[in-house]
């Protein structure tokens, strides 16, 4: 991965609406260059996707909560992960060192939701010995884009 490479995800990341012909003129390449690029980026999973950002609050999503989920043996690990796959309410799903298992991201649209969300539908999970929930009250930053990290050896370059 290149400059020219840093600058186009920089600027998709930006405005992933953005034509290839937009592109093109920002990086000094023709159209086609930039095409085969943005193709290679997204074969190699560099770019893993495109979506528009949508307000929760507009569409009726008030509550923005974080959950500690605590799992009792690792052998439950595979389970829980593919039953919070599936729930729309979990935006953001990590295992985590520390107290908890898992933290979770989660939008609902009032605390009766996330309430259901809790009790009938993650403490019911088999091998869940506990959840903690952080109601957030304001965000003050949130982000999709990525930080430029400059340049990154590639595996195949290693």
């Amino acid at each position: 991965m290149d400059d020219i490479d840093r600058s186009l995800l920089e600027r998709l990341q930006r405005d992933g609406r953005a034509t290839q012909l937009e592109l093109a003129k920002a990086v000094g390449l023709s159209q086609p260059a930039v095409a085969e690029r943005i193709r290679k980026l997204e074969e190699r999973g560099v770019v893993i996707g495109y979506a528009a950002r949508v307000s929760p609050a507009r569409i009726g999503l008030d509550i923005t909560a974080f959950i500690g989920v605590g799992i009792g043996h690792p052998k439950y690990f595979d389970g829980f992960a593919k039953k919070v796959k599936g729930l729309d309410e979990v935006l953001e799903c990590h295992r985590v060192a520390g107290e908890d298992s898992y933290l979770l991201k989660v939008r609902t649209r009032n605390t009766g939701t996330l309430d259901r969300l809790l009790v009938q539908v993650l403490r019911t999970i088999p091998g869940v010995t506990s959840t903690s929930t952080v109601i957030v009250l304001a965000s003050i930053k949130e982000e999709t884009r990525l930080p430029d990290v400059g340049p990154v050896e590639d595996e195949e370059d290693a």
